[in-house]
């Protein structure tokens, strides 16, 4: 039972292969196994194994025999049971970081509110349909304004920063987050036609179009088998040609076999994958499937995507610039209690900022310019140099060079004035994260080369590539081209890794030959990815090329001694 019913998926694998004339680990496995349990069998029923009294003697210098009185069903049993444990823990650990990606799935927009204040789950919507969305949520698919405007946040799709600004007839993307005011969307796309749908049907054709690793063991097992059943066909010729007797040939020749059948073997990959997928977990690193760490040793190139990877995927207030004679905490005090009342992500940045508690009245927000309204009996305006010059409030010689210099590093300049005269300009941006320029000396360390790639523009890309030590820039690269990126760079000749969080990187982490997304992200790019680093800390992308490098070498240290005995009593069996 144990050895044809319990072990009937390696004898079944290994008739395949042989039918393909390729030899696996699964060969070795069914060929020793049913040697030990055929011999066995035999000496039996018909040698003398079966004879009443019968002993086996164990001594280092033995009286060669004709084999007739040995049975190996323990060893044929332990090699199948031992094997099959392997490939248990195997698969239960590939099980768990399944479970915990389901988990982070379930995180999508699942129904939206149509105009007419029915809720429906998104499935049901179609062409044409007018729904709601409020600030906050996620828009239900592709649509085009009818009314009301806002800033969408299209970060995850576009990588871009900074919040787009739309109005009525303007084209949003489903899954994109209403960062302002109440929107109504008009459907014009549902279901596989969405850009989400293309998006993923890329992740797909990216996944399946890609080669899996083939295992180590069975790379070497197809060296080994045929050279084992060359030695086996040899050792039986030999023994025949000294006429010792059928017997005594068959027993050469199955012990050479049984020895070949490497017990440990199974459980040299398992085990080691075991204690690397577990150290993964507490390191705060999911990994999809064992053999993801088989793939990562090669790896030379590691591609990372900047908005929430690399920078902290939301704007924050870098710089405050005042006019001679003003005070910092009085412009953040006015702007920070004007912009508190905007729902803008700019806005929201700002008022981060200042903390002011200032009341404002007759708060106005002016289309694509800024805000305006009087906070503490100051007429104050925040936004964009234009509205300032509306009310012929200029920019002093020294502020208008410190707003050019901010545009000029991508980086997104409000002007502020109160009573007559501007103020201040301050300025916005999405920061790099604290960690991120260890994370990229730890990846360098590795003896990787790493790579920013962003659909952000030139400017801001290179300011964040050399605030964190990058040399190599990809900027202005669409979602769909991030794919063709990784691919010229496969092509020549590079092993990559991706490292991204967003829908936009989940084709190209599912390209990637090892792909590695942040916790914090989408879930398009978890799903697509290998590896996911749960705290979305760019150091945790080192630790994990770090951990898979040393489980790969305890790999082939069980491998090596898994093989090295049994080469080493081979001569002694034949």
């Amino acid at each position: 039972p144990v050895v044809v019913y319990a072990g009937w998926p390696f004898h079944k694998a290994a008739w395949t292969n042989l039918r393909h004339g390729a030899a696996t680990m699964d060969t070795l496995i069914s060929i020793g196994t049913i040697a030990a349990l055929g011999w066995s069998l035999w000496a039996l029923f018909f040698g003398t194994a079966g004879t009443p009294g019968m002993t086996h003697p164990f001594a280092f210098t033995i009286e060669r025999t004709d084999g007739s009185g040995n049975i190996y069903l323990e060893a044929a049993a332990g090699v199948t049971a031992f094997i099959l444990a392997g490939r248990y823990f195997e698969s239960r650990s590939k099980r768990r970081a399944g479970a915990a990606l389901r988990a982070l799935l379930e995180l999508g927009a699942k129904d939206v509110e149509l105009a007419d204040g029915r809720r429906v789950p998104v499935e049901e919507l179609s062409v044409g349909d007018r729904f709601v969305v409020r600030p906050g949520e996620k828009i239900a698919t592709d649509g085009v304004i009818e009314e009301g405007t806002s800033a969408v946040d299209a970060s995850m799709l576009t990588g871009e920063s900074v919040p787009v600004e739309v109005k009525p007839g303007d084209g949003v993307t489903g899954a994109t987050v209403n960062a302002g005011g109440r929107l109504i969307v008009r459907a014009t796309r549902v279901g596989a036609d969405t850009q989400l749908a293309q998006m993923a049907k890329l992740v797909e054709d990216a996944q399946t179009g890609k080669a899996q690793v083939q295992r180590l063991a069975d790379r070497i097992s197809g060296i080994f088998v045929p050279i084992v059943i060359a030695l086996a066909l040899g050792t039986l010729g030999f023994w025949l040609g000294t006429g010792d007797g059928v017997g005594a040939a068959f027993t050469a020749a199955v012990a050479v076999l049984i020895i070949a059948c490497p017990c440990a073997l199974g459980l040299a990959t398992p085990t080691a994958l075991l204690v690397g997928t577990g150290r993964g977990a507490q390191l705060g690193i999911l990994i999809k499937g064992p053999e993801v760490l088989e793939s990562t040793r090669r790896i030379d190139t590691v591609v990372l995507d900047k908005t929430g990877t690399v920078t902290e995927g939301k704007m924050t207030l870098v710089d405050v610039h005042v006019a001679e004679g003003e005070s910092r905490e009085e412009v953040l005090r006015l702007a920070g209690a004007l912009e508190h009342a905007s729902e803008h992500p700019i806005a929201q940045a700002i008022a981060r900022a200042a903390g002011s508690d200032a009341t404002v009245e007759d708060f106005a927000n002016i289309e694509g310019l800024g805000v305006q309204g009087i906070v503490d009996g100051h007429a104050v305006l925040v936004g964009r140099p234009r509205l300032l010059e509306e009310w012929s409030q200029h920019l002093t010689p020294d502020l208008e060079r410190k707003l050019h210099a901010a545009q000029a590093a991508g980086r997104t300049a409000v002007a502020v004035g109160w009573d007559g005269q501007a103020r201040a300009v301050l300025v916005v941006a999405d920061v790099v994260k604290p960690t991120s320029k260890e994370a990229i000396a730890q990846l360098r360390a590795l003896g990787l080369t790493p790579v920013l790639l962003t659909g952000d523009n030139e400017a801001v890309a290179k300011t964040v590539a050399a605030e964190v030590g990058i040399d190599e820039v990809i900027a202005e690269v669409l979602p769909a081209d991030k794919v063709d990126v990784v691919k010229r760079l496969q092509n020549e000749g590079r092993v990559v890794a991706m490292v991204g969080d967003g829908v936009n990187d989940a084709a190209a982490l599912a390209q990637a030959d090892l792909g590695l997304a942040m916790g914090t992200g989408t879930d398009a790019a978890i799903e697509a990815s290998d590896l996911t680093l749960v705290r979305g800390d760019l150091r945790v992308a080192a630790d994990a090329i770090r951990l898979s490098r040393r489980t790969l070498a305890t790999i082939k240290g069980n491998l090596f001694w898994a093989f090295a005995y049994n080469v080493a009593a081979l001569p002694l069996a034949a």
